[in-house]
């Protein structure tokens, strides 16, 4: 069976932010969802991640939710905040905000748009976790931000902030989240590290990672959950059999103009009667798309 000391471990969704055809967050489905998620034995929920939509929503329609969903969750699974944003007063804002509702955690992305000097990023995130009252978890997508969170920076941060707890780490190599793994082992072997592509689980355990936060777990909830305990069991066959299916999922991010679009469709199709509506300027999804995302969920 397999042991750690990590703070955080396991299956953890960004959650799709639901909301009705005209942008309104629709609190009964979100609801709905999350309890679905609760379930299926998620081990925690991010709201307000890249597939939450966090660049398309304002504070106060931020802060509402987050507080229907700490509401709404009372403890059933852990719940990370994610405080993204261009502006800083915003990011510690809601950073604070996240504490007084009782979150497990914040969720913190590299400052994008500039992409920022490592003595940049460096001080961005020490300003958090000095004003956090609640464990921080790095998130680094690079693709998006336009800066890349080095292994060494990562383990610096580890050592110098206690509350620094974890790394969500959305690159396309598993080399990197194994190099972050190694550096950040050496001054804190409690620290987390989680993969942000869902076909990355199994490699990601492998090289002393900690699981994913990954957007099919919106969609397939209880295929991640079922790999997660098989792993941490020992019984490698089903994790590899669940590790298929994810990785035959994975075509779905590749249907829709934006992978949010995607997510959002194949949650419908599975049976929860959403809105697929994205806020602009995006992309909405289409009938062909959604019948190109059918055929891979039935397949």
């Amino acid at each position: 069976m397999s042991t750690s000391s990590a703070k955080f471990e396991g299956i953890f969704c960004p959650s799709i932010t639901i909301s009705d055809d005209q942008g309104v967050i629709d609190t009964d489905l979100w609801g709905r969802h999350l309890d679905h998620l609760i379930q299926a034995g998620i081990n925690g929920v991010l709201l307000f991640g890249s597939i939450g939509e966090f660049y398309a929503y304002d504070l106060q329609e931020k802060r509402s939710a987050l507080q229907f969903a700490v509401d709404h969750i009372r403890g059933r699974m852990k719940l990370f905040v994610g405080v993204g944003d261009t502006d800083m007063d915003r990011v510690m804002d809601l950073t604070k905000f996240a504490g007084q509702i009782g979150a497990d955690a914040v969720v913190a992305v590299s400052p994008y748009y500039f992409g920022p000097s490592e003595p940049t990023a460096y001080r961005y995130f020490t300003s958090i976790a000095q004003a956090s009252a609640v464990p921080v978890i790095l998130y680094n997508f690079p693709a998006r931000t336009g800066n890349d969170c080095s292994p060494e920076l990562v383990a610096r941060l580890a050592q110098e902030c206690t509350n620094i707890v974890g790394i969500k780490d959305t690159v396309d190599t598993i080399s990197h989240t194994r190099r972050v793994v190694s550096a950040v082992r050496r001054v804190s072997p409690e620290f987390s590290v989680f993969s942000g592509f869902d076909e990355y689980y199994m490699v990601n355990r492998i090289c002393g990672g900690n699981g994913v936060l990954s957007g099919l777990t919106n969609v397939e909830p209880e295929t991640f959950v079922a790999m997660h305990r098989a792993y941490q069991e020992g019984d490698y066959r089903t994790a590899l059999d669940k590790a298929r299916r994810i990785n035959h999922l994975m075509a779905i991010y590749d249907t829709a103009d934006l992978f949010v679009s995607a997510i959002k469709g194949a949650v419908r199709l599975q049976g929860l009667p959403i809105s697929t509506r994205i806020r602009e300027p995006a992309m909405q999804i289409d009938d062909d798309q959604m019948k190109q995302i059918g055929t891979i969920l039935r397949s």
